[in-house]
């Protein structure tokens, strides 16, 4: 069997000299033809080993299908889907783009401020792109984009791609995905891609009817799991990996739920094959959202970061009270788990939570520079019943509170879509599915809320949004325009400011800065300090109902208050404190 150091892609069309090379891995069949739209089939070779191979002179364009023992079907590895998941694939030229920025080389982790962004709810690839100056000026150095592989109908968050090699459709061209990554380069924004590699969504996957084998005996929470044993599937995917780093020029890769991957040893190899694919001169980031809490997985050998919903539990506990679902694991204590957070990176670090399920590794030694923080992201809107966000909820002190936190602590900062500016717009879990999938989706959105109190009637539960419905995708739609009202503008200042506060005083300490220990002042009080050779930087959040007396402490040589004032005493609530000795 051919190893994956083989170099040449095993899957999908590649321009090949005045030719085109298609190749796809059917085990289940014994022979496998090309069909060009409007065209006579040509018979594929096979490579003895599953696979079959045609070279074929054709244009970039060019619509084909597979026919796999009795289906006809796309290429698993399409770059191109004009038609969406159920029309044919389109010979795309990788080289059909001119790049206008060809000298980026990216930025590093240290200076990444994340911007979360779904494009379907930003006006696909070119509305996203007007939103670029905007955001930069803010002080945003990085879009991540929800995931843009094929996904099957109009709209989706993009969790239920079948062909990870082509860009949704719905969004644009792919040669519109170029251009907007060139922008963001021109504007010195990096580009993180989330990719979804653990799982394929429910309709459009063809692979189980002529490549059984791609996967494995267990199941995901979304499906057949993946064989990640097999070399054809780990090429698969680290093919798909390299593509988005070089051919689109992203900056970096979330990594979709990757405790569903197994074995992980297969994150090993796609870390290696991607490092070792990036110049030495070029930025390269890898996160990782992984409910295990590998701490061992992070570093400067490992991957760049992890998001940290720990952080966003505990927090989000502390700052509305709710209890239910999996914020009960952080309810019994939310100071002291915000505490351990701040002070040693994971809540969970191998203890079981109130119902038992053990999960994390010792975290202390890993440097706060190597974990993502939130105070909101797609998930945490998103699942919610209503999709409403904290601005809708909280009054802005105690918003603006929470954003405090999580953009000056040495952890990377991640700010979902239209936060810099306080959005209220709801960001509900949507999709497009035909019958008999719709309603199945439907019923199963509105069942999962069933064992919350305020779902506990049946019609409350009727009137969580429909996730097929048109409105409901166009209930989430979020522009950068918003900033420019009133109330928008005062927003987007104070962010801005804050902002630049972290690049002055964080940004060049962000690798030397340790914890220094971290404490429950009080009911809703958290005080956490880092050091490093320059100095201290100590944050206090009081989250609490009445003031706060401050804890002793040297004058220090500055202090930033989420709420503008200046008192050094006394902390009121719904406000965070930095105090900062030593350079800045």
């Amino acid at each position: 069997m051919r190893g994956l150091s083989e170099p040449g892609p095993w899957w999908g069309a590649r321009l090949d000299g005045d030719a085109v090379r298609f190749q796809v891995w059917a085990p289940a069949c014994d022979a496998a033809w090309w069909l060009p739209e409007g065209g006579a089939p040509l018979p594929m070779q096979s490579d003895g080993d599953g696979g079959f191979v045609l070279r074929h002179a054709c244009a970039p364009g060019t619509r084909y299908r597979y026919r796999l023992g009795e289906h006809e079907v796309p290429d698993p590895a399409s770059r191109w889907q004009p038609d969406g998941v159920d029309g044919p694939s389109a010979v795309l030229d990788p080289a059909g783009y001119v790049w206008r920025h060809d000298a980026w080389r990216g930025r590093p982790w240290n200076e990444t401020v994340l911007y979360e962004v779904h494009v379907g709810s930003s006006g696909g690839y070119a509305g996203l792109q007007r939103q670029l100056p905007t955001l930069a000026a803010m002080g945003v150095t990085a879009i991540e984009l929800m995931p843009v592989a094929q996904f099957p109908g109009a709209r989706n968050w993009g969790y239920d791609g079948v062909l990870p090699y082509a860009p949704a459709a719905a969004y644009g061209h792919p040669d519109a995905l170029k251009a907007l990554i060139d922008a963001a380069h021109g504007l010195g924004l990096q580009v993180v891609l989330d990719v979804v590699y653990n799982h394929f969504g429910p309709h459009g996957n063809f692979l189980p009817s002529y490549a059984p084998a791609f996967f494995a005996a267990a199941e995901t929470p979304w499906g057949a799991a993946i064989d990640f044993e097999r070399p054809q599937v780990q090429r698969f995917f680290i093919d798909n990996a390299l593509m988005w780093l070089h051919e689109y020029r992203v900056d970096g890769l979330r990594l979709d739920a990757v405790h569903a991957i197994a074995p992980p040893a297969f994150l090993g190899r796609l870390r290696d094959a991607v490092r070792a694919s990036a110049p030495p001169d070029r930025h390269v980031h890898l996160v990782l959202e992984n409910e295990h809490n590998t701490a061992s997985w992070l570093g400067p050998s490992g991957f760049d970061a992890q998001w940290n919903d720990d952080f966003h539990n505990a927090l989000h506990v502390l700052l509305t009270g709710e209890r239910e679902g999996y914020y009960a694991a952080f309810a019994d204590r939310p100071e002291a788990h915000l505490a351990r957070v701040l002070g040693e990176g994971f809540a969970y670090q191998g203890e079981p939570d109130p119902r038992g399920h053990v999960r994390g590794e010792p975290s202390a030694h890993v440097a706060p520079r190597h974990f993502v923080v939130f105070a909101q992201n797609h998930d945490q809107i998103g699942n919610r019943a209503f999709g409403d966000r904290l601005a809708a909820t909280l009054p802005t002190p105690r918003l603006r509170a929470a954003l405090a936190l999580t953009a000056l602590t040495p952890m990377v900062p991640l700010f979902f879509m239209g936060e810099p500016w306080a959005a209220t717009a709801p960001f509900p879990f949507f999709a497009d599915f035909p019958p008999p999938l719709d309603d199945a989706v439907r019923e199963g959105r509105r069942r999962e809320f069933a064992h919350f109190s305020a779902f506990a009637d049946p019609e409350m539960r009727a009137r969580i949004p429909d996730p097929n419905a048109v409105t409901t995708f166009e209930s989430s739609r979020v522009d950068a325009a918003d900033a420019d009202t009133p109330e928008g503008a005062a927003h987007v200042a104070w962010f801005t400011a804050l902002l630049a506060l972290r690049r002055r005083l964080l940004v060049p300490r962000l690798s030397a800065l340790r914890a220094a220990g971290a404490r429950v002042l009080g009911p809703g009080a958290v005080q956490a300090a880092w050091d490093d050779r320059e100095g201290r930087i100590e944050l206090v959040l009081n989250l609490g109902g009445e003031d706060l007396a401050l804890p002793a402490a040297d004058t220090p040589d500055g202090q930033y208050r989420s709420d503008g004032g200046t008192g050094a005493d006394r902390l009121p609530p719904d406000t965070c404190l930095l105090r900062w000795w030593g350079a800045a």
